[in-house]
This record gives structure tokens, C-alpha cells and sequence, in this order.
């Protein structure tokens, strides 16, 4: 399956599951699209639960479904919990931590500021979003970029960071300074359900 490319909101509004962590997708109108959508109540399946939950996830980070089963198969790798160094391994992707550090408003818009090569990792470019950071990375603008007017628009437009990244202003850099806690992210998603949906 492709990546998806069509209206953020109405996927968002179809999962009722914000995909851009901000809510704003279901503020005007919380219920499903559709001349129906307000009278929608079925009840899913655990298979519909399961398969759901893995949606929300892999839109909200705007994979594809390979790369998205890729990600998942290398997480059960590690020594920790499956579900959580998934979750771990995507917050480590390139573009993530792009949007993550304001390079971008949104993981769309920094995947594509990577693409176009404006991005360094340790003094190199990379133009690969789904290159994977390591904990003391350092992810910068490319210095004859640093005047490109999305960047500046979306670092002015960005009042707050996770706290497992640390952005210098004076150099337009960040750090990745560690994996980040379970509690750090998005309290909605429930791992487990995606863990059982591929162990099915």
C-alpha cells in the first residue's frame, strides 16, 4: 500500500484520532466525514480495533505500510518491549525529529525540507527521511539554508519542544540527546493493540 496522500483531516476524523498530535482536525466538526458520519456507531471487532490502532499510527508518522512493518520487525530485535521501542524507533526517524525540533509544522512539511536537502546530521547532509538518528546526533540546517523562508516561518510559528531533544538558536541545530520515555509520548495510542494485530 502507497503512502496515504489524500486530506489529513478526514483520515483524522475517520480514526477520530488527531494525526498532527494538535487537535485541530476534529475542533470544528469530532465526528466521522460523510453525509452519515454523525450517525456512525459501530461496533468494531477486535480484529477492527486492532487494525485501527495501527492506522492511527502509521498516519500520524505518514509511513508506508512496509516501511511501517519493517520498523516493527526490527523493534522486536531489541531487548525492551516490542510495542514501546516500536514507538521509540519511529520518534528516531529523520523527519520526526526535523518536525520534532521545528524545523517544519508538520511531519509531512519535514519530510519533504529533508528530501530537498536542507538537513544535516553531524556536519553531513542527508536527504533521506527515514535515515534513523542515535542519541547525540546532531541535526542542523544546512548553512546556505538557513534563510529558506518555511524554515524561519515554522521555527518562529514553535513555542515548545520534547524534552529528549535540545535545540540551539545561534546555530539552528539540535540534539537527540536520548531515546525518548513512554510517557513522553502520545498517552492515545495503545501499542499493545498494534503488537497483537501483527501477532495475530
Amino acid at each position: 500500500m502507497a503512502r496515504y496522500t489524500g486530506p489529513q483531516y478526514r483520515k483524522a476524523r475517520r480514526l477520530n484520532f488527531s494525526t498532527s498530535e494538535t487537535g485541530k482536525e476534529m475542533a470544528r466538526k469530532p465526528f466521522a466525514p460523510g453525509a452519515h458520519g454523525k450517525e456512525r456507531g459501530k461496533k468494531l471487532s477486535n480484529y477492527g480495533i486492532q487494525l485501527q490502532e495501527k492506522q492511527k499510527v502509521r498516519f500520524m508518522y505518514g509511513l508506508n505500510e512496509k516501511q511501517f512493518h519493517k520498523t516493527f520487525v526490527e523493534a522486536g530485535k531489541l531487548k525492551g518491549v516490542h510495542g514501546e521501542d516500536f514507538l521509540k524507533l519511529l520518534e528516531s526517524r529523520l523527519d520526526n525529529l526535523v518536525y520534532r525540533l521545528g524545523f517544519a509544522t508538520t511531519r509531512n512539511a519535514a519530510r519533504q525540507v529533508v528530501n530537498h536537502g536542507h538537513i544535516t546530521v553531524n556536519g553531513k547532509k542527508v536527504n533521506i527521511p527515514s535515515y534513523r538518528c542515535k542519541p547525540g546526533d546532531v541535526i542542523a540546517v544546512k548553512e546556505n539554508s538557513k534563510e529558506h523562508p518555511a524554515i524561519k516561518a515554522a521555527l518562529e510559528a514553535k513555542t515548545k519542544r520534547v524534552e529528549f531533544v535540545t535545540y540551539d538558536e545561534a546555530k539552528m541545530a539540535g540534539t537527540y540527546v536520548r531515546y525518548p520515555e513512554r510517557s513522553e509520548l502520545n498517552p492515545e495510542i495503545n501499542e499493545s493493540l498494534i503488537v497483537e494485530f501483527y501477532n495475530r
